[in-house]
């Protein structure tokens, strides 16, 4: 099934990221109608302008996704904007970048509550509206950390697994309501993210700067939603590293433990960052 996306009711979370900033773009010229979400009311007020003065219908409503009540307002301010809701896009998130024996449980609840529990409990509130949407789907934005965990990402890899997880089980029991599962797994992406982590301090030199940008990765997303996609690998890097650890697991463990002995050989070694952000 091909979903024609003109005319279709979109909310959008994490709207104000890069990523997300270049999806609400991409879905806008492809005629979608939106329902913007992110906790910046300045920057989301002014992506809105811009987008309504290129002709697009959108809508925007700050919200704090972890807080049941706002989540609940969102979803029937979308409905009563929109006049219904066709397509549920989950992009909201955060990472943190640093090994587990250094971090803290207020870190990792952070992150599954921002990763995993907003948008699962944001999925179980559009659900009535969705099933009675027009070729309806939730679109959940993962991680290559989701099918492969890597270090330094503990938590984040967690987070994003759990979504996947999540996602598969879904699409098998959504196809009763007609309501469509769209996983994305998108690779090291340029969008700023390494700007809210909330630790800096592993020591891998990640080159955020040579990830994709959030415009060709906005343009493959909105192709999935289109193509009706079940899961779509985004990115040569999320690519190589997804094969070699389904047909060389034990190399691939093997790889990025010589990888992590060197670079925790020095003591002293300071981390090592990159002046560019992005999503691992």
């Amino acid at each position: 099934m091909r979903r024609q996306l003109a005319g279709k009711r979109a909310l959008l979370t994490g709207a104000t990221g890069g990523i997300g900033r270049a999806l609400a773009a991409a879905l806008a010229q492809a005629g979608v109608r939106l329902m913007l979400t992110g906790r910046r009311q300045e920057v989301l007020a002014e992506l809105a302008r811009q987008l309504q003065a290129q002709g697009a219908q959108v809508e925007y409503q700050t919200a704090d996704l972890t807080q049941p009540a706002q989540r609940q307002e969102l979803v029937e301010q979308t409905v009563r904007c929109l006049g219904g809701l066709d397509l549920l896009i989950n992009n909201a998130g955060i990472g943190s970048w640093g090994h587990f024996d250094t971090s803290t449980p207020e870190i990792l609840r952070t992150i599954m509550e921002v990763n995993f529990f907003a948008p699962v409990e944001l999925t179980r509130l559009a659900m009535p509206h969705l099933m009675q949407g027009e070729q309806p789907a939730v679109v959940n934005i993962t991680s290559m950390c989701g099918r492969r965990g890597m270090p330094a990402w503990s938590e984040y890899s967690a987070s994003k697994s759990a979504l996947v997880g999540i996602s598969e089980a879904w699409r098998g029991e959504f196809v009763r309501f007609q309501v469509d599962v769209i996983t994305i797994v998108p690779g090291l992406t340029d969008s700023g993210l390494d700007q809210h982590l909330l630790r800096k301090d592993g020591r891998a030199e990640i080159r955020f700067d040579r990830g994709m940008k959030p415009e060709y990765l906005a343009r493959r997303i909105v192709q999935a939603i289109a193509q009706n996609r079940r899961e779509v690998v985004i990115g040569r890097e999320a690519r190589q590293l997804l094969f070699f650890q389904r047909w060389f697991p034990r190399l691939t463990d093997w790889l990025i433990g010589r990888k992590i002995r060197a670079l925790y050989r020095s003591p002293s070694q300071p981390p090592v960052a990159s002046a560019s952000g992005g999503t691992p």
